[in-house]
């Protein structure tokens, strides 16, 4: 076997990354098959804006099961196992699965602040076939730019701690073609996205700060207004989490693309790399903790033999007119679909008078 392909880690250290990464797997495709189903259950009531959110939830999951198993085996073997076809596949699959959560969660920020910003107006609403063809956009977006090192622009390689694979930032220091590559990714893969996921939330905020200025001196605060900065916070947790993994990585990996990474201590390189991981594993604890309606339905799922799974029927009534895959009753609003703080709008939540 490759020296490059030997651990460089301590075998426990070794046995204590795959046992956390056993752990984030299992998360990950619990909780994400949770959203999936519940999404399944309620397909005839999902709004447009619901589709990014399942959207996000498939590439959580195409990361774990594609992913996972070969670094949790990788690890407990002290070395990367299958040589350069399986480091090649492992490094485009985390490459093609990250950029597709990052543009997911940008594409969901900038609808948020669309419609946030034209509520008062004229009542904003994004069609499921307008959706449809943005998540398209994203996944041959990813596709692209994960390609591109087949090609001959980037490489792909192993990790410093050599049980994990990846862009190659280390190889870099003396190729132009390389260290092109490199930036572009950083700007249009990372640095874009993450501003725009900022200042649409920024935006977001600003706006329910001054509808609240506005109704400050009314003796109750409309329930939507309640429901968007609760809806708010969510979307904020979800998108920052996602930022707040992956930050430690992008930092030391664009560090060693200036600096050899023989200067980086194995142990470094490796617990950024981990904690990127971790973030397929958020979302759904995210959405459990801040919904109690997705709570409710995720207890209502009971797993048999056969994998055969039953849910309740779905109720509605005046007072729960909708079921969504986060939202439902008087939280009737989805995951990524901003509800009007104005009342008699067209399209505010019933559910929440």
């Amino acid at each position: 076997m490759e020296e490059r392909y030997l651990s460089k880690l301590h075998p426990l250290v070794d046995f204590g990354a795959g046992v956390f990464l056993l752990l984030v797997a299992i998360l990950t495709v619990l909780g994400n098959c949770a959203v999936l189903a519940t999404a399944v259950k309620c397909s005839s009531h999902l709004k447009a804006p619901d589709l990014l959110s399942i959207n996000l939830a498939v590439a959580d999951l195409g990361m774990a099961i594609s992913m996972y198993p070969l670094a949790i085996a990788s690890a407990w073997n002290h070395a990367w196992l299958g040589g350069d076809a399986s480091c090649l596949y492992y490094a485009l699959m985390g490459f093609f699965f990250g950029v597709s959560s990052m543009m997911t969660l940008t594409v969901m920020a900038i609808i948020r602040y669309r419609v946030t910003s034209s509520f008062k107006y004229s009542g904003c609403t994004i069609e499921k076939k307008a959706v449809c063809i943005l998540i398209m956009c994203i996944w041959l977006y990813a596709l692209l730019w994960a390609v591109l090192p087949l090609l001959g622009w980037g490489r792909y390689g192993p990790e410093p701690f050599g049980t994990s694979c990846t862009i190659a930032w280390g190889d870099f220091h003396h190729s132009s073609n390389g260290f092109s590559f490199i930036i572009s990714m950083f700007i249009l893969c990372t640095i874009s996205p993450a501003v725009t996921i900022v200042v649409c939330y920024s935006g977001i905020a600003w706006k329910l700060h001054k509808a609240y200025q506005e109704i400050k001196n009314q003796d109750k605060i409309p329930n939507s207004t309640k429901v968007e900065k609760k809806l708010t916070l969510l979307a904020i947790l979800v998108s920052f989490g996602f930022l707040i993994s992956w930050t430690p990585y992008a930092a030391v990996s664009f560090w060693s693309l200036f600096h050899s990474s023989k200067y980086i201590p194995p142990v470094v390189s490796l617990l950024p790399c981990l904690f990127a991981k971790s973030s397929t594993a958020f979302n759904p604890m995210i959405y459990y903790a801040f919904s109690k309606t997705f709570r409710r339905k995720v207890k209502h799922l009971k797993c048999c033999c056969g994998w055969r799974v039953h849910f309740l029927q779905s109720e509605n009534s005046v007072e729960n007119p909708r079921v969504s895959v986060i939202w439902t009753g008087k939280e009737n609003v989805m995951v990524s679909s901003v509800p009007k703080l104005m009342k008699g709008v067209p399209g505010t939540p019933t559910g929440t008078q």
